[in-house]
């Protein structure tokens, strides 16, 4: 890796400003910066793959695509050998948040252009649940200095449900108005508040207003299984995609609405190979469908890989490599009214480029982003400088007093020796849980849990205020066979503390063990700490090099194993629990909700 930051750090000129050079470029009368030679050119406007291309580059931007370029080389012009091997564009990643990863933009970036991205559409709705509006303009800021496009939705729900949680800040319709001015905002983040958008919430309304009259995309999410009025009543209310589908009736029904599919592929959410078969089987226009990973964490990006991952994912599926390339590309691009700058090998188009060897197991050999060569065979080849969090985005977990042991009690109702009650079931590789019931003895008045049919405490912890409040219930699906506890600060989408556990005492050091590092995620059992992953970025993200939070990450899943549970990434099922806007139920700050009904319920039945 070179000291020297990329040529490419600064965004370069709009087309408009270098079309004539462009042009002279294209026509010989002026040398190209780059030009690759012998490339198998993927073009995804015509879904062909274009033999014996070269390739002309000049101001970062793409200026001659087609066959024999040597009227565009000059003395100074640097040309690479493709030698045959295939000429994809810059994959894109539609929807994500970065702080799912653990580390910040900076981070991020340095872990996924290796794997081929250049261009993502992050929604910081994880810090803006912490920090407010500040918290965002710190994201966007830091996402304007990377030298690949990192383009931010404007985060719509914080709260994201009103009355069913108490985040640590609020975004209004006003925050939503300043933001659509920033130079970087691309449009609105996920409306999680489908039932606000389907009653014509004056919040929502006002958000979605806002953002189709600065002529920006609005992103959705409507998280239930249900396709009846209120999904109609959702759509008409202006959202333009959504990334919450599971099966294909799912995909199939957004996409005759007109919205976009975006299927995703994170960590722990797999929904891709279900709905894609609303193209490989029912024959549905792919062209309405889009590729995203909306939740990766950075052992997933270190040692799987990122939007190369998911294509791969598709193609497995029965895509053709080519259509798989288009949703993540092309598709991507025109949705979010970027189709001339980004999404395809083109002229004019900002030069982002994969030479990949194999296409249908998306091996990338070289990574271009705005015409400068950012990766090489899985390694990167430029510095990004750091990006300095001050410290009013740290220190901002707040317990309030040091917990001990019977801030988990949980009290039977007067003289019960058994109650049936209601307990959160964890979906293997799913956003949504299940309602389950379990009836559980009481031991000298207090609810234990049946850690032989898996059912283990969960609590969440107040932190933004320092209230003291704890809410107590059940979960099963871990699997825990151990006495241990697991507390994250990362906890969607209100970030309060989740700690799972089967043992009190192991729950209250693990809370009280985020208190003194300023957040993260930790593991204990029998009184001992397993592992630990710092995050002291608003309680959400390390300030460390991703490959360090990786390995702290992998230490984690390790120990989680040790302690029985063997759930694929069980840490990503862990920080959603606490989601109340997908079915079935959740915890919060309030109590228990139902989000079939988004009613708060009590514990016992």
């Amino acid at each position: 890796m070179t000291n020297a930051k990329p040529t490419s750090a600064a965004k370069p000129k709009p087309w408009t400003e270098v079309a004539t050079h462009l042009v002279d470029v294209a026509m010989g009368r002026k040398p190209a910066d780059l030009v690759i030679r012998n490339g198998r050119w993927v073009n995804v406007h015509s879904g062909e793959i274009v033999p014996g291309t070269d390739i002309a580059i000049a101001a970062g931007r793409f200026a001659y695509c087609g066959p024999n370029a040597s009227h565009a080389i000059g003395q100074g012009t640097k040309v690479v050998d493709a030698g045959g091997r295939y000429l994809v564009p810059g994959l894109c990643d539609a929807h994500m948040h970065v702080e799912s990863g653990m580390v910040t933009v900076t981070e991020f970036c340095r872990a996924v252009i290796p794997h081929g991205t250049t261009s993502m559409f992050i929604d910081p709705h994880e810090i803006a649940n912490v920090l407010g509006l500040p918290g965002v303009r710190l994201m966007h800021d830091e996402a304007v200095a990377m030298p690949i496009n990192v383009h931010v939705q404007m985060p719509s729900c914080v709260p994201s449900a009103p009355g069913l949680e108490h985040a640590g800040a609020e975004l209004t319709v006003a925050d939503v108005a300043e933001a659509m001015t920033w130079e970087n905002i691309i449009g609105l983040g996920e409306v999680m508040n489908f039932p606000g958008v389907a009653a014509n919430n004056p919040v929502m309304s006002g958000e979605i207003a806002e953002t189709v009259k600065a002529g920006k995309t609005v992103g959705g999410h409507y998280a239930s299984p249900d396709l009846g009025l209120p999904f109609h009543g959702y759509v008409a209310g202006g959202a333009e995609d959504d990334h919450e589908g599971t099966r294909a009736e799912d995909a199939i029904a957004r996409v005759r609405q007109g919205m976009k599919a975006m299927l995703r592929l994170g960590s722990a959410w797999y929904d891709v190979a279900a709905q894609i078969k609303a193209v490989t089987e029912s024959g549905v226009d792919p062209r309405s469908f889009i590729l995203c990973t909306d939740d990766s964490h950075s052992g997933t990006l270190v040692h799987e890989g990122h939007m190369d991952r998911v294509v791969r994912h598709a193609i497995q599926q029965g895509l053709k490599p080519v259509t798989a390339i288009q949703m993540a590309t092309l598709n991507t691009a025109q949705h979010f009214k970027l189709e001339r700058e980004i999404g395809s090998i083109a002229p004019g188009r900002l030069a982002d480029l994969l030479i990949v060897s194999d296409l249908a197991e998306m091996r990338i050999d070289e990574v271009y982003g705005r015409g400068v060569r950012l990766a090489k065979a899985g390694k990167l080849e430029i510095d990004i400088a750091a990006y300095d969090y001050p410290e009013s985005a740290k220190n901002t977990v707040k317990l309030g007093k040091t917990l001990a042991a019977s801030d988990f009690d949980i009290q039977a109702p007067q003289g019960a020796n058994e109650v049936r009650a209601r307990v959160i079931g964890v979906i293997e590789n799913q956003a949504p849980t299940r309602a389950l019931e379990a009836d559980l003895p009481v031991e000298d008045g207090l609810v234990a849990m049946d850690r032989r049919n898996d059912v283990c405490q969960i609590a969440l912890v107040e932190r933004h205020r320092g209230t003291g409040g704890v809410t107590n219930a059940f979960v099963s699906g871990f699997g825990y066979v151990k006495d241990c506890a697991m507390a994250s600060s990362v906890a969607h989408d209100a970030h309060h503390i989740i700690v799972v556990g089967t043992n009190k005492e192991d729950m209250a050091l693990a809370v009280n063990r985020l208190g003194e590092v300023g957040g993260g995620v930790v593991l204990y059992s029998k009184g001992k700490e397993l592992a630990l992953v710092e995050m002291p970025i608003a309680g959400l993200m390390s300030d460390e090099r991703a490959e360090i939070v990786a390995a702290k990450a992998e230490q984690l899943t390790e120990a989680m194993r040790k302690v029985g549970c063997s759930l694929n990434n069980a840490y990503m099922q862990h920080s959603l629990l606490a989601l109340v806007v997908i079915p079935e139920l959740r915890i919060s700050d309030v109590g228990l909700v139902d989000v079939r009904t988004f009613q708060k319920v009590d514990l016992f039945v």
